[in-house]
């Protein structure tokens, strides 16, 4: 059964993602009619990732604390960061460029962005029916079940102090309650996650109530960003290469997106399409709605097949308030679900989401048909090392140094890339670049280098039309 849960909205200083393929249904919550909706899937094992904008935080905790000190949230729509609350196309085979990938190793294109505890707390049923789970400082707090005994009627729910972004997860279905069980819950943004227990079903005789109760035996914790900063550079990358400074081309030309509202309404708007990608529990990318129907692109290096896209966190409308704030929208989260088609050498995966009808309000994009011309200037939305999402293209009349240099340039295979010198980090990879002629995708970003990269918008087009 698949993603019926309510997720009310929370505060905003990180995410995270978890779960695969699941048994457990979620059930709407009162109150959260028109919120996003997510839902909790059979793990694999992996841990969550974290937002790398957080305010400098301290050294990683290595228990939960019994009493958070949680801040208030700065409104039903805007959150602050930093606080307390805050395969059915084969993939071809090529011989991988000397190239870094913008989310981290070159093997595999992952990147560390969270820090997996082992914790042993067992709740309900004689035992204590609240949990407290505190990590100062840390960007979202996520929770791993390896047991779920509860009678029928019974649900757990697993929410912030406030109790603003919340998700219930009901007993599993009879002939699942006496077995052990490897469940990731949805991420809960901020320092603080609280796990309760709630009674509402039938009695069991007394000599069974010995076998029953809910155990968290993990938490993943995101990183504050001055633990991303501490983290060793060959735990997150290639060696002696981030995959980030030499993707940023002299001085960093991005703002955020809300910056381009006036100054260029148009890529601001394009800007709502994309999405802060959570995969794999560690795993950090971009992606953006392309097409009108229920569609997904982001890089085949990001993840590649249908288990991975249910494990996929997509965020929408992760955008600051302000230009320069720190106050973020509180973002509608849908899971990943199925891919569609997936290829290498492109480097592409095209997918869908559950609950779509809950992400069409921020638009689409198309793929430009045409290769885009030398000298062509261009905008690239994306979620460099996992902020808000920024823009990269000078604001206003001039594109600055985010322009095509050649495009005919060589990714996994000859000409399949237009390069440039648009800024892009870490988990920009998967994002779109766009012509501020057209306000189309030209190419999906993939490479950084100076030249950065991203593969050609007319070929994928070709690989992509029949499914759009």
């Amino acid at each position: 059964m698949r993603r019926s849960v309510g997720i009310v909205a929370g505060a905003c200083t990180a995410l995270a993602l978890a779960g695969t393929a699941g048994a457990v249904a979620w059930n709407k919550s009162g109150g959260t009619e028109g919120r996003a909706v997510g839902s909790w899937h059979d793990a694999a094992g992996r841990t969550p990732v974290s937002d790398q904008r957080a305010l400098a935080g301290a050294a990683p905790s290595t228990s939960p604390s019994a009493s958070p000190s949680a801040s208030a949230s700065a409104g039903s729509d805007v959150s602050s960061y930093g606080g307390s609350s805050a395969r059915k196309e084969e993939s071809a085979t090529a011989e991988p460029r000397e190239k870094m990938h913008e989310s981290g190793k070159e093997e595999d294109g992952k990147q560390r962005v969270g820090e997996l505890l082992d914790v042993e707390k067992l709740l309900g049923y004689g035992k204590p029916q609240r949990e407290v789970f505190h990590y100062p400082k840390a960007s979202y707090v996520k929770l791993h079940f390896d047991r779920m005994a509860m009678l029928p009627g019974d649900y757990v729910t697993v929410s912030d102090p406030e109790g603003e972004e919340s998700y219930r997860y009901d007993a599993p279905k009879l002939l699942d309650r006496g077995k052990s069980v490897d469940k990731w819950a949805m991420s809960v943004t901020g320092d603080t996650a609280v796990l309760e227990v709630h009674r509402g079903g039938g009695s069991l005789v007394s000599s069974l109530l010995g076998k029953l109760g809910v155990r968290v035996d993990k938490v993943a914790k995101g990183y504050s960003r001055a633990e991303q900063a501490r983290v060793p550079v060959d735990e997150m990358s290639a060696p002696n290469r981030t995959g980030r400074e030499e993707s940023v081309c002299g001085s960093d030309e991005s703002s955020d997106a809300v910056c381009y509202k006036s100054a260029d309404p148009v890529a601001y708007t394009r800007s709502k399409a994309i999405a802060r990608l959570l995969i794999n529990g560690t795993e950090l990318c971009t992606g953006w709605r392309v097409g009108s129907k229920n569609r997904m692109l982001t890089n085949n290096h990001c993840f590649a097949s249908s288990a991975d896209a249910y494990e996929t966190e997509v965020w929408f409308n992760y955008q600051c308030a302000k230009c320069g704030g720190y106050d973020v929208f509180n973002p509608t989260k849908v899971w990943g679900d199925e891919v569609l088609a997936t290829n290498h050498t492109y480097d592409y995966t095209l997918f869908t989401v559950g609950n779509f009808d809950k992400i069409k309000k921020f638009g689409s994009l198309s793929l430009d048909t045409g290769r885009p011309a030398k000298g062509q200037e261009l905008y690239v939305p994306q979620h460099p090392a996992g902020e808000p999402t920024r823009i990269a293209g000078r604001l206003g009349e001039k594109a600055g140094t985010c322009a095509v240099v050649d495009n005919a340039f060589d990714g996994y295979a000859a000409d399949t890339d237009v390069s440039y010198y648009c800024d892009t980090e870490g988990g920009s990879s998967g994002s779109p670049v766009l012509s501020r002629k057209s306000d189309k995708v030209v190419a999906l970003h993939h490479f950084g280098g100076c030249p950065n990269s991203g593969v050609r918008a007319d070929l994928l087009h070709e690989k992509l039309k029949s499914y759009l």
